[in-house]
Protein backbone atom coordinates (compact mmCIF):
# COMPACT_ATOMS: atom_id res chain seq x y z
CA UNK A 1 0.00 0.00 0.00
CA UNK A 2 1.48 3.56 -0.63
CA UNK A 3 1.06 6.08 2.04
CA UNK A 4 -2.16 7.42 1.09
CA UNK A 5 -1.33 11.30 2.79
CA UNK A 6 1.56 11.71 0.58
CA UNK A 7 -0.38 10.83 -2.74
CA UNK A 8 -3.14 13.59 -1.62
CA UNK A 9 -0.36 16.32 -1.34
CA UNK A 10 1.72 15.24 -4.70
CA UNK A 11 -2.06 15.89 -5.56
CA UNK A 12 -2.95 18.97 -3.99
CA UNK A 13 0.07 20.29 -5.07
CA UNK A 14 -0.26 19.77 -8.78
CA UNK A 15 -4.28 20.44 -8.62
CA UNK A 16 -5.16 23.84 -7.32
CA UNK A 17 -8.60 23.25 -7.31
CA UNK A 18 -8.71 20.45 -4.81
CA UNK A 19 -8.59 22.46 -1.72
CA UNK A 20 -8.24 20.81 2.12
CA UNK A 21 -11.84 20.76 2.51
CA UNK A 22 -11.57 17.85 -0.37
CA UNK A 23 -8.80 15.93 1.27
CA UNK A 24 -11.01 13.48 2.77
CA UNK A 25 -12.82 12.74 -0.39
CA UNK A 26 -10.16 12.47 -2.17
CA UNK A 27 -8.66 10.08 0.39
CA UNK A 28 -12.12 8.05 0.07
CA UNK A 29 -11.66 7.70 -3.43
CA UNK A 30 -7.68 7.11 -3.61
CA UNK A 31 -8.82 4.06 -0.94
CA UNK A 32 -11.06 2.40 -3.19
CA UNK A 33 -8.90 2.81 -6.67
CA UNK A 34 -6.30 0.84 -4.05
CA UNK A 35 -9.18 -1.80 -3.21
CA UNK A 36 -9.95 -1.79 -6.73
CA UNK A 37 -6.54 -2.60 -8.40
CA UNK A 38 -5.43 -4.66 -5.36
CA UNK A 39 -8.69 -7.53 -6.14
CA UNK A 40 -7.10 -10.68 -7.27
CA UNK A 41 -9.99 -11.68 -9.50
CA UNK A 42 -9.95 -15.02 -9.48
CA UNK A 43 -13.01 -14.96 -11.29
CA UNK A 44 -13.72 -18.16 -13.68
CA UNK A 45 -16.30 -17.25 -16.97
CA UNK A 46 -19.14 -19.11 -17.71
CA UNK A 47 -21.59 -18.90 -20.92
CA UNK A 48 -24.11 -16.50 -20.73
CA UNK A 49 -26.28 -16.54 -23.93
CA UNK A 50 -25.28 -17.59 -27.30
CA UNK A 51 -26.04 -14.82 -29.95
CA UNK A 52 -27.39 -16.63 -33.32
CA UNK A 53 -27.66 -13.33 -34.89
CA UNK A 54 -27.00 -13.01 -38.39
CA UNK A 55 -27.41 -14.98 -41.35
CA UNK A 56 -23.75 -14.63 -41.98
CA UNK A 57 -20.63 -14.66 -40.09
CA UNK A 58 -19.80 -11.93 -38.03
CA UNK A 59 -17.28 -9.55 -38.70
CA UNK A 60 -16.53 -7.83 -35.50
CA UNK A 61 -17.44 -6.95 -32.01
CA UNK A 62 -17.26 -3.49 -30.04
CA UNK A 63 -18.44 -2.64 -26.41
CA UNK A 64 -19.74 0.76 -25.56
CA UNK A 65 -17.88 2.52 -22.70
CA UNK A 66 -19.60 0.96 -19.78
CA UNK A 67 -19.91 -2.54 -21.58
CA UNK A 68 -23.84 -2.19 -21.11
CA UNK A 69 -24.33 -2.69 -24.83
CA UNK A 70 -22.47 -4.56 -27.83
CA UNK A 71 -22.82 -4.53 -31.51
CA UNK A 72 -21.98 -7.14 -33.90
CA UNK A 73 -20.87 -6.45 -37.69
CA UNK A 74 -21.56 -8.78 -40.44
CA UNK A 75 -21.33 -10.22 -43.93
CA UNK A 76 -24.91 -9.71 -43.86
CA UNK A 77 -24.65 -5.93 -44.22
CA UNK A 78 -26.28 -5.24 -41.21
CA UNK A 79 -24.81 -3.96 -37.46
CA UNK A 80 -27.17 -5.07 -34.26
CA UNK A 81 -26.96 -3.50 -30.97
CA UNK A 82 -27.01 -5.82 -28.35
CA UNK A 83 -27.91 -5.19 -24.41
CA UNK A 84 -25.57 -7.17 -22.61
CA UNK A 85 -27.01 -7.57 -19.36
CA UNK A 86 -30.17 -9.52 -21.08
CA UNK A 87 -28.86 -10.49 -24.55
CA UNK A 88 -31.45 -8.63 -26.23
CA UNK A 89 -31.31 -7.45 -29.72
CA UNK A 90 -31.88 -3.38 -29.33
CA UNK A 91 -31.67 -2.50 -32.64
CA UNK A 92 -30.48 -3.88 -36.15
CA UNK A 93 -29.04 -0.93 -38.63
CA UNK A 94 -30.19 -1.86 -41.92
CA UNK A 95 -28.80 0.09 -45.24
CA UNK A 96 -25.28 -0.80 -46.34
CA UNK A 97 -25.48 -2.58 -49.56
CA UNK A 98 -22.57 -4.92 -48.94
CA UNK A 99 -20.52 -6.49 -45.54
CA UNK A 100 -20.12 -4.23 -42.52
CA UNK A 101 -16.77 -4.80 -41.87
CA UNK A 102 -15.30 -2.12 -39.18
CA UNK A 103 -17.48 -1.14 -36.33
CA UNK A 104 -17.09 1.47 -32.93
CA UNK A 105 -18.97 3.02 -30.54
CA UNK A 106 -18.06 7.16 -30.21
CA UNK A 107 -16.71 6.25 -26.64
CA UNK A 108 -16.84 7.16 -23.64
CA UNK A 109 -20.16 8.33 -24.75
CA UNK A 110 -21.42 5.47 -26.40
CA UNK A 111 -24.31 7.71 -27.85
CA UNK A 112 -22.95 7.13 -31.81
CA UNK A 113 -22.02 4.41 -33.76
CA UNK A 114 -20.02 4.15 -37.36
CA UNK A 115 -19.82 1.75 -39.16
CA UNK A 116 -17.42 1.25 -42.18
CA UNK A 117 -18.80 -1.38 -45.12
CA UNK A 118 -17.32 -2.46 -48.18
CA UNK A 119 -20.24 -0.46 -49.83
CA UNK A 120 -17.41 2.19 -49.56
CA UNK A 121 -19.39 4.39 -47.32
CA UNK A 122 -19.44 5.15 -43.86
CA UNK A 123 -22.78 5.31 -41.76
CA UNK A 124 -23.38 7.62 -38.46
CA UNK A 125 -26.14 5.96 -36.21
CA UNK A 126 -28.09 6.75 -33.13
CA UNK A 127 -27.23 4.52 -30.58
CA UNK A 128 -30.19 5.17 -28.62
CA UNK A 129 -32.87 4.73 -31.39
CA UNK A 130 -31.08 3.25 -34.45
CA UNK A 131 -31.91 6.19 -36.81
CA UNK A 132 -29.17 6.88 -39.60
CA UNK A 133 -27.57 10.58 -39.01
CA UNK A 134 -25.19 10.80 -42.38
CA UNK A 135 -23.97 8.35 -44.90
CA UNK A 136 -19.97 9.89 -45.48
CA UNK A 137 -19.95 8.86 -49.16
CA UNK A 138 -16.16 9.74 -50.86
CA UNK A 139 -14.08 6.29 -50.88
CA UNK A 140 -13.63 4.28 -53.99
CA UNK A 141 -12.83 1.58 -52.60
CA UNK A 142 -13.86 -1.17 -49.23
CA UNK A 143 -13.91 0.46 -46.30
CA UNK A 144 -12.09 -1.53 -43.22
CA UNK A 145 -11.12 0.41 -40.25
CA UNK A 146 -12.15 3.41 -38.62
CA UNK A 147 -12.13 5.67 -35.58
CA UNK A 148 -13.74 8.02 -33.76
CA UNK A 149 -11.68 11.43 -32.32
CA UNK A 150 -11.60 11.38 -28.32
CA UNK A 151 -13.73 14.44 -28.64
CA UNK A 152 -16.27 12.72 -30.53
CA UNK A 153 -16.53 15.32 -33.68
CA UNK A 154 -14.51 13.43 -36.13
CA UNK A 155 -15.04 9.98 -37.30
CA UNK A 156 -11.74 8.69 -39.62
CA UNK A 157 -12.22 5.99 -41.73
CA UNK A 158 -9.69 3.66 -43.70
CA UNK A 159 -9.85 2.06 -46.88
CA UNK A 160 -8.55 -0.06 -49.89
CA UNK A 161 -8.48 2.87 -52.07
CA UNK A 162 -5.45 3.72 -50.06
CA UNK A 163 -6.74 7.12 -48.53
CA UNK A 164 -8.26 7.56 -44.81
CA UNK A 165 -10.64 10.24 -44.82
CA UNK A 166 -12.02 12.44 -41.68
CA UNK A 167 -15.93 13.91 -41.35
CA UNK A 168 -17.32 15.68 -39.85
CA UNK A 169 -19.70 14.00 -37.22
CA UNK A 170 -22.04 17.11 -36.78
CA UNK A 171 -22.61 18.65 -40.33
CA UNK A 172 -22.00 15.15 -42.17
CA UNK A 173 -19.67 16.79 -44.29
CA UNK A 174 -15.65 15.03 -45.07
CA UNK A 175 -13.69 17.62 -43.67
CA UNK A 176 -10.13 16.37 -45.29
CA UNK A 177 -8.46 13.36 -47.16
CA UNK A 178 -5.02 12.00 -46.30
CA UNK A 179 -2.88 10.72 -49.25
CA UNK A 180 0.03 9.41 -48.98
CA UNK A 181 -0.30 5.35 -48.21
CA UNK A 182 0.80 3.29 -51.77
CA UNK A 183 -1.81 0.11 -50.41
CA UNK A 184 -4.79 -0.20 -48.58
CA UNK A 185 -5.01 1.83 -44.68
CA UNK A 186 -5.56 -1.57 -42.62
CA UNK A 187 -5.58 0.05 -39.02
CA UNK A 188 -6.10 3.27 -37.27
CA UNK A 189 -5.76 4.76 -34.10
CA UNK A 190 -6.20 8.76 -32.50
CA UNK A 191 -4.04 9.56 -29.70
CA UNK A 192 -6.17 10.25 -26.23
CA UNK A 193 -5.81 14.21 -26.49
CA UNK A 194 -7.42 13.68 -30.35
CA UNK A 195 -4.81 15.96 -32.50
CA UNK A 196 -2.84 13.22 -33.84
CA UNK A 197 -4.01 9.56 -36.08
CA UNK A 198 -2.27 6.90 -36.93
CA UNK A 199 -2.47 4.71 -39.99
CA UNK A 200 -0.97 1.32 -40.84
CA UNK A 201 -0.82 0.44 -44.23
CA UNK A 202 -0.07 -2.79 -46.33
CA UNK A 203 2.47 -0.42 -47.89
CA UNK A 204 4.97 -2.00 -44.95
CA UNK A 205 4.84 2.09 -43.38
CA UNK A 206 2.35 3.68 -40.61
CA UNK A 207 2.09 7.41 -40.69
CA UNK A 208 1.45 9.65 -38.12
CA UNK A 209 -0.69 12.97 -38.98
CA UNK A 210 -1.44 16.02 -36.96
CA UNK A 211 -4.99 17.04 -36.43
CA UNK A 212 -6.64 19.08 -37.63
CA UNK A 213 -3.93 20.35 -40.34
CA UNK A 214 -3.87 16.67 -41.78
CA UNK A 215 -0.71 17.22 -42.18
CA UNK A 216 1.88 14.05 -42.28
CA UNK A 217 4.60 14.62 -39.47
CA UNK A 218 5.97 11.20 -39.48
CA UNK A 219 6.32 7.76 -41.81
CA UNK A 220 7.41 5.33 -39.33
CA UNK A 221 9.45 3.13 -41.81
CA UNK A 222 11.54 -0.03 -41.37
CA UNK A 223 8.72 -3.42 -41.16
CA UNK A 224 9.77 -5.43 -44.36
CA UNK A 225 5.81 -6.79 -44.57
CA UNK A 226 2.25 -5.68 -44.00
CA UNK A 227 1.08 -3.74 -41.58
CA UNK A 228 -1.35 -5.57 -39.37
CA UNK A 229 -1.98 -3.42 -36.30
CA UNK A 230 -0.99 0.14 -35.25
CA UNK A 231 -1.24 1.65 -31.27
CA UNK A 232 -0.42 4.65 -29.45
CA UNK A 233 -0.10 3.86 -25.58
CA UNK A 234 -2.19 5.57 -22.63
CA UNK A 235 -0.04 8.84 -22.68
CA UNK A 236 0.52 8.82 -26.61
CA UNK A 237 4.91 8.78 -26.07
CA UNK A 238 5.19 5.40 -27.60
CA UNK A 239 3.55 3.99 -30.79
CA UNK A 240 3.16 -0.13 -31.44
CA UNK A 241 3.10 -1.74 -34.75
CA UNK A 242 2.64 -5.42 -35.55
CA UNK A 243 3.37 -6.96 -38.48
CA UNK A 244 3.65 -9.91 -41.23
CA UNK A 245 7.57 -9.81 -40.87
CA UNK A 246 6.93 -11.81 -37.74
CA UNK A 247 8.03 -8.53 -35.48
CA UNK A 248 6.66 -5.66 -33.63
CA UNK A 249 8.05 -2.46 -33.39
CA UNK A 250 8.08 0.31 -30.99
CA UNK A 251 8.71 4.00 -32.16
CA UNK A 252 8.78 7.40 -30.59
CA UNK A 253 6.14 9.16 -31.21
CA UNK A 254 7.16 12.52 -31.01
CA UNK A 255 10.35 11.87 -33.38
CA UNK A 256 9.00 9.07 -35.39
CA UNK A 257 12.15 6.87 -34.73
CA UNK A 258 12.10 3.14 -34.13
CA UNK A 259 13.12 2.56 -30.33
CA UNK A 260 13.01 -0.86 -30.20
CA UNK A 261 12.47 -4.20 -32.42
CA UNK A 262 10.40 -6.85 -30.20
CA UNK A 263 10.95 -10.50 -31.81
CA UNK A 264 10.21 -14.04 -31.29
CA UNK A 265 7.72 -14.88 -33.25
CA UNK A 266 7.73 -17.74 -35.60
CA UNK A 267 4.96 -16.48 -38.07
CA UNK A 268 3.36 -13.24 -38.44
CA UNK A 269 2.29 -10.74 -35.82
CA UNK A 270 -1.45 -10.56 -36.58
CA UNK A 271 -2.35 -7.65 -33.73
CA UNK A 272 -0.34 -5.54 -31.01
CA UNK A 273 -1.79 -3.99 -27.90
CA UNK A 274 -0.80 -1.99 -24.75
CA UNK A 275 -2.17 -2.23 -21.39
CA UNK A 276 -4.32 0.52 -20.12
CA UNK A 277 -1.22 1.87 -18.21
CA UNK A 278 1.06 1.39 -21.09
CA UNK A 279 3.54 -0.57 -19.31
CA UNK A 280 3.08 -3.77 -21.30
CA UNK A 281 2.96 -4.64 -24.70
CA UNK A 282 1.42 -7.80 -25.73
CA UNK A 283 1.26 -9.39 -29.19
CA UNK A 284 -0.59 -12.11 -30.81
CA UNK A 285 1.06 -14.30 -33.66
CA UNK A 286 0.09 -17.18 -36.65
CA UNK A 287 2.37 -19.43 -34.92
CA UNK A 288 -0.17 -19.77 -32.38
CA UNK A 289 1.46 -17.89 -29.53
CA UNK A 290 1.09 -14.46 -27.74
CA UNK A 291 3.88 -12.22 -25.91
CA UNK A 292 3.59 -10.21 -23.27
CA UNK A 293 6.79 -7.46 -23.41
CA UNK A 294 7.60 -4.82 -20.92
CA UNK A 295 7.59 -1.37 -22.83
CA UNK A 296 10.24 0.33 -20.80
CA UNK A 297 13.09 -3.17 -21.11
CA UNK A 298 11.44 -4.16 -23.93
CA UNK A 299 12.21 -7.49 -22.66
CA UNK A 300 10.05 -10.46 -23.09
CA UNK A 301 8.25 -11.14 -19.88
CA UNK A 302 5.84 -14.19 -20.82
CA UNK A 303 4.82 -16.68 -23.92
CA UNK A 304 0.99 -17.82 -23.79
CA UNK A 305 1.31 -20.92 -25.11
CA UNK A 306 -1.50 -23.28 -25.71
CA UNK A 307 -3.67 -22.21 -28.68
CA UNK A 308 -3.80 -24.72 -31.53
CA UNK A 309 -3.88 -22.02 -34.31
CA UNK A 310 -3.43 -18.53 -34.84
CA UNK A 311 -4.36 -16.02 -32.92
CA UNK A 312 -5.95 -12.98 -34.78
CA UNK A 313 -7.10 -11.14 -31.74
CA UNK A 314 -5.94 -9.92 -28.06
CA UNK A 315 -6.45 -7.22 -25.09
CA UNK A 316 -6.19 -6.72 -21.97
CA UNK A 317 -9.06 -5.75 -19.16
CA UNK A 318 -8.90 -2.46 -18.00
CA UNK A 319 -7.68 -3.48 -14.88
CA UNK A 320 -4.13 -4.83 -16.95
CA UNK A 321 -4.35 -7.77 -15.23
CA UNK A 322 -5.90 -10.18 -17.52
CA UNK A 323 -5.61 -11.27 -21.51
CA UNK A 324 -7.88 -12.49 -23.41
CA UNK A 325 -6.97 -14.20 -26.80
CA UNK A 326 -9.42 -15.49 -29.83
CA UNK A 327 -8.03 -17.97 -32.20
CA UNK A 328 -8.66 -20.05 -35.50
CA UNK A 329 -8.70 -23.28 -32.83
CA UNK A 330 -12.17 -22.45 -32.15
CA UNK A 331 -11.34 -21.04 -28.20
CA UNK A 332 -11.06 -17.96 -26.80
CA UNK A 333 -8.42 -18.05 -23.92
CA UNK A 334 -8.16 -15.91 -20.69
CA UNK A 335 -4.17 -15.40 -19.26
CA UNK A 336 -2.00 -14.07 -16.38
CA UNK A 337 0.32 -11.59 -18.40
CA UNK A 338 2.76 -11.74 -15.72
CA UNK A 339 3.17 -15.30 -15.45
CA UNK A 340 1.84 -16.42 -18.57
CA UNK A 341 -0.13 -18.98 -17.02
CA UNK A 342 -3.61 -19.57 -19.01
CA UNK A 343 -6.65 -19.18 -16.65
CA UNK A 344 -9.21 -20.51 -18.63
CA UNK A 345 -10.20 -21.86 -22.06
CA UNK A 346 -13.46 -20.27 -23.43
CA UNK A 347 -14.94 -23.25 -25.83
CA UNK A 348 -18.01 -23.72 -27.59
CA UNK A 349 -17.43 -22.05 -30.56
CA UNK A 350 -17.53 -24.54 -33.55
CA UNK A 351 -15.68 -22.38 -36.09
CA UNK A 352 -12.47 -19.78 -35.57
CA UNK A 353 -12.99 -16.94 -32.75
CA UNK A 354 -12.13 -13.87 -35.01
CA UNK A 355 -12.99 -11.50 -32.05
CA UNK A 356 -13.17 -10.70 -28.81
CA UNK A 357 -13.73 -8.12 -26.18
CA UNK A 358 -14.04 -7.26 -22.03
CA UNK A 359 -16.23 -4.33 -20.89
CA UNK A 360 -14.84 -1.98 -18.69
CA UNK A 361 -15.47 -3.40 -15.44
CA UNK A 362 -13.67 -7.03 -17.21
CA UNK A 363 -16.71 -8.84 -15.83
CA UNK A 364 -17.96 -9.56 -18.99
CA UNK A 365 -16.23 -10.90 -22.38
CA UNK A 366 -17.90 -11.44 -26.11
CA UNK A 367 -16.47 -13.73 -28.54
CA UNK A 368 -17.36 -13.31 -32.39
CA UNK A 369 -17.10 -16.37 -34.45
CA UNK A 370 -16.80 -17.29 -37.99
CA UNK A 371 -19.85 -19.89 -36.92
CA UNK A 372 -22.17 -16.98 -37.15
CA UNK A 373 -22.70 -16.35 -33.94
CA UNK A 374 -21.48 -14.22 -30.68
CA UNK A 375 -21.38 -15.46 -27.13
CA UNK A 376 -21.38 -13.78 -23.58
CA UNK A 377 -19.53 -15.16 -21.09
CA UNK A 378 -19.52 -13.93 -17.29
Amino acid sequence: MSDIDSIVEEIQKAEPLITASRTQQVKHLILRLQEKIGQHDNRQFYLFKVLRAHILPLTNVAFNKSGSSFITGSYDRTCKVWDTASGEELHTLEGHRNVVYAIQFNNPYGDKIATGSFDKTCKLWSAETGKCYHTFRGHTAEIVCLAFNPQSTLVATGSMDTTAKLWDIQSGEETMTLTGHSAEIISMSFNTMGDRLITGSFDHTVSVWEIPSGRRIHTLIGHRGEISSAQFNWDCSLIATASMDKSCKLWDSLNGKCVATLTGHEDEVLDVTFDSAGQLVATASADGTARVYSAASRKCLAKLEGHEGEISKICFNAQGNRILTASADKTSRLWDPHTGECLQVLKGHTDEIFSCAFNYEGNTIITGSKDNTCRIWR
